[in-house]
């Protein structure tokens, strides 16, 4: 009678327990889809995309580019006005100019603003032309080496400021018009982070602070 009556008690607070504990229960069942989508989304948005056969053949034209582009009287301007937005980040006149320079032409050749190559460039080094991230990316636009085997020229050098500037001005331009002109996933696709607007909120709060134009 003992064990009856013991697993007869058992089972009513067994009762008692499901049905105290039946909010927390649905609740849990409502919660358990939204946190698992949540991880798969997390971790889609940090892959990285293979290479592209297009983006490939984009970048091997455009390091064989070897034409100039002349100083036109806006573009001196420009250079006028973001060199003193750069001087706290860059201290030395000829080193300031110099890159600024390049920033407008290499974003001039990909018909990108160059206010936007700049916030790009802050955000992913800092300015640091000797950046190297966790992940292996170099340089000002924190472009992958990888890139240089597949365009065929692994001798490039990714730290020489105007390498760098031509290749990530081009992938963000492939990544621009693979997006129909949306720019909060081209730069996700070009952090490697799609699916996630932390990366394009970080360039576009940049943009807005430092290298807006006037």
């Amino acid at each position: 009678m003992r064990t009856i009556n013991g697993i007869r008690c058992m089972s009513d607070c067994a009762a008692k327990i499901r049905r105290n504990n039946a909010p927390l229960a649905a609740l849990s069942r409502m919660l358990i889809p939204l946190v698992t989508a949540l991880v798969i989304s997390a971790a889609s948005a940090a892959t990285p995309e293979p290479p592209d056969e297009a983006l490939r053949l984009l970048l091997r034209q455009a390091i064989e580019d070897s034409s100039s582009f002349a100083d036109q009287f806006d573009a001196e301007v420009w250079l006028t006005d973001m060199s003193g937005r750069l001087e706290s980040k860059m201290p030395a006149h000829g080193d300031r100019v110099s890159l600024l320079r390049t920033v407008h032409e290499e974003a001039a050749r990909a018909e990108l603003p160059p206010e936007l190559v700049l916030a790009v460039i802050e955000v992913e080094s800092n300015f640091d032309r000797w950046a190297i991230s966790d992940a292996g990316a170099q340089g000002l636009m924190q472009v992958m080496p990888f890139w240089l085997n597949e365009i065929g020229r692994p001798q490039d050098d990714l730290f020489e400021s105007r390498t760098n500037l031509r290749l990530g001005c081009t992938i963000l331009r492939y990544y621009i018009d693979k997006a129909k002109g949306d720019l909060t996933h081209a730069l996700a696709r070009y952090n490697g982070s799609y699916g996630s607007r932390v990366y394009p909120q970080r360039v576009f709060d940049t943009l807005a602070k430092r290298w807006y134009r006037q």
